[in-house]
């Protein structure tokens, strides 16, 4: 059994954020509360969908574990992007530019 966090998207700008252990919406993976998979995600999960609507846009359960350096890291790569940011480095680079 993988522990889990709740990740979703910021209302006010779209940014990824994860709920932290106070209730707030973090913005960093690793500033999220994690929990064991099972009735202690499951209330997590329902303590975030109060806040949909007013702070926060579809909030889901996601896999979590512990990354070769120790650090807190999404299991599935499709969450890695999202905590992480794009994948393609010139990507990046000509979002900045566009700036």
């Amino acid at each position: 059994m993988a522990d889990q966090m709740v990740t979703a998207n910021r209302l006010a700008d779209g940014t990824v954020v994860f709920l932290a252990a106070d209730g707030s919406w973090v913005e960093r993976l690793e500033s999220g509360q994690f929990v064991p998979e099972g009735e202690a995600a499951a209330a997590l999960l329902k303590r975030a969908e109060a806040a949909q609507r007013t702070e926060v846009v579809a909030p889901y359960l996601i896999d979590v574990g512990c990354g070769t350096d120790g650090r807190i890291v999404a299991l599935r790569y499709r969450e890695r992007i999202r905590a992480q940011g794009p994948s393609v480095p010139w990507l990046v680079d000509r979002q900045t530019e566009a700036s």
